[in-house]
């Protein structure tokens, strides 16, 4: 095998490496301001490791100052957990349904679902926000959770997978006497985890970083998630960057110890369902 180095692979692997650090020097700015006093975060040329470090002073004011980000902080955890559990739970059954179980119409119904993808989220906003004041679920987590809860792109995504499934695993099952729940959940739901565990990880991300949503259908300072919380935080403190940006460091911290821990899963998920089509 040639040992010899091939030019164009690595003008490629350093083209690759300058666009990847250009994307992560906003991230390296906004980690490093979050430790500045604030007479040091314009400074130029930049430093990027602080002289002065006043860490523990913003990150203190951003927890216990004037605003409760604590309330704001559990208030996200809260709604993207239980919004992420009952996104996959739906879509995956919704998912096993259209793959595996025979029923008149279902071609149909499944189109239905898609077509409700094309309309964009902002033209039913409106009616969303009357039918939420008419069932009283203006204003609460509630609400919010069931926006997020189903998915059509989770159940298209899922729906591949699960038709992946041979046929005779389910054919098995029902001799032996399965119910459509028993094999969704102790045969087809195990055997499609790489894909689950893929798609929660998504949905997680999307739902932390929901700020249309939480924007429109929360009213009540208490009820805020962390995207309301920024913009409140932002405002508050225009003239202090290294505060805004030790609120916005705290804020993606969940979202950093998912995606390290889910990586894995996301990039296997991706690629299978790629080869799948």
């Amino acid at each position: 095998m040639s040992n010899a180095l091939n030019p164009v692979k690595l003008l490629l692997t350093v083209i690759m490496f300058i666009l990847g650090l250009a994307f992560l020097l906003p991230f390296f700015w906004m980690l490093s301001t979050s430790f500045k006093v604030e007479a040091d975060v314009f400074k130029f040329p930049i430093e990027w490791i602080p002289k002065t470090w006043n860490a523990v002073n913003n990150y203190s004011e951003v927890w216990n100052g004037q605003y409760p980000f604590a309330v704001y902080y559990w208030n996200t955890i809260k709604v993207t957990v239980v919004t992420t559990i009952t996104s996959v739970l739906f879509s995956s059954m919704a998912a096993y349904g259209f793959s595996k179980v025979n029923f008149k119409g279902k071609d149909v119904l499944f189109i239905a679902v898609l077509v409700t993808y094309m309309v964009p989220q902002q033209a039913i906003l409106v009616p969303q926000f009357i039918l939420y004041r008419w069932l009283g679920l203006f204003d609460s987590h509630i609400g919010l959770i069931l926006l997020g809860s189903f998915s059509v792109l989770g159940t298209f995504m899922l729906r591949q997978f699960f038709m992946s499934i041979h046929n005779e695993f389910i054919e098995s099952a029902k001799i032996d006497g399965a119910s459509h729940i028993r094999i969704f959940a102790g045969i087809a739901f195990p055997l499609v985890r790489p894909a689950i565990a893929t798609y929660a990880i998504l949905r997680f991300i999307w739902t932390w970083n929901d700020y249309q949503n939480a924007l429109v259908f929360i009213r009540s300072d208490h009820m805020y998630t962390l995207q309301l919380a920024i913009r409140k935080f932002a405002d508050a403190y225009s003239q202090h960057y290294s505060l805004i940006m030790a609120g916005a460091v705290s804020a993606i911290i969940p979202l950093l110890i998912i995606f390290i821990l889910g990586q894995k899963q996301v990039i296997e998920g991706i690629a299978v369902g790629g080869v799948k089509g």
